[in-house]
């Protein structure tokens, strides 16, 4: 198995993202696995900034030479903020995904469910078990 960066004081979805939480805002972008998965990325589509998404709902698509992915929103909430360097330097991604590669900040309209996010030793195993 390859060696993934998978930073401790974030947390994870099943679905690949990882987010960082600033009181209710909560910072989600694709994790090194995620990226190393995709190859090189080539576009990213990002949501409107004022939509709202429910946990799981697609938010945008992250597309390179592989394959097109749908993004999942980890938390339910309202896109606060985009990463628009993104539209120009899609490969930020691949070289930077856990900080110039973020993709949406959203305010997190239930705090609950942060608690089913997937703490780092816990989503290593995850990726551990697809890759084994």
């Amino acid at each position: 198995m390859a060696d993934y960066t998978i930073p401790d004081d974030l947390r994870y979805s099943e679905d690949d993202e990882w987010t960082r939480t600033d009181g209710d805002i909560v910072e989600i972008g694709v994790t090194d696995y995620a990226q190393d998965q995709l190859g090189d990325i080539v576009f990213v589509e990002l949501p409107e900034v004022g939509a709202s998404f429910e946990q799981g709902a697609p938010f945008g698509v992250i597309e390179s030479v592989k394959a097109v992915s749908d993004l999942y929103a980890p938390v339910s909430g309202t896109i606060t903020q985009v990463n628009d360097s993104l539209v120009d330097n899609p490969e930020q991604v691949n070289e930077d995904c856990y900080q110039s590669g973020w993709i949406v900040k959203i305010q997190c309209s239930n705090s609950a469910e942060l608690g089913e996010l997937l703490d780092a030793a816990t989503y290593s195993s995850s990726v551990t078990d697809r890759t084994s």
